[in-house]
């Protein structure tokens, strides 16, 4: 299969705040408590690490966690610990992830979403003493399938026409 490859226009540091907005708007929904449902701010964060690095870092991922804590009443840090792990791997790993199609990049993604739940999982235990059991990890399997929709819908405001208009600047 042959795709085009597209030349990327800068992306805009509104659009990049607005799609975090969106993702934690996503995670504030009712279906949050159920198991499964995707982490969207722990998705969104891991696509802006991987590809724009500079522009979205480990302090971004702090405060969402921060955010996502107050939201969950869960430990204080909790989140705000795993999400800056996430985004420390992700840019780690971004030169590496950028290389390959979106399904690809999904099973490079799908052990920094494990090794946050594992993360959030050791704190849990480590205060409750509780194993909410093995289907705990499906988020990450709901979260990293969604990925490729992710990346074609972050990625749409920056591509750039196929076929070139000269009246146009770019």
């Amino acid at each position: 299969m042959n795709h085009p490859h597209y030349i990327l226009l800068p992306v805009s540091p509104a659009f990049i705040a607005t799609s975090l907005i969106g993702a934690f708007l996503l995670n504030l929904l009712p279906w949050g408590s159920w198991v499964g449902v995707p982490d969207f701010v722990a998705l969104v964060l891991i696509f802006w690490s991987i590809h724009q690095p500079r522009k979205i870092g480990i302090g971004v991922a702090f405060l969402m966690g921060l955010l996502m804590d107050v939201h969950d009443a869960s430990l204080l840090g909790e989140n705000a610990l795993a999400y800056t792990l996430l985004s420390y791997f992700a840019i780690m790993i971004h030169r590496r992830v950028l290389w390959f199609s979106p399904l690809t990049q999904a099973l490079h993604v799908l052990p920094l979403l494990l090794v946050m739940q594992a993360v959030q999982l050791v704190i849990q235990f480590m205060v409750s003493s509780k194993f909410p059991g093995w289907f705990y990890f499906i988020e990450s399997l709901s979260t990293v399938a969604l990925w490729p929709i992710v990346t074609w819908m972050l990625l749409a405001p920056q591509r750039r026409a196929i076929n070139r208009d000269e009246t146009r600047p770019i």
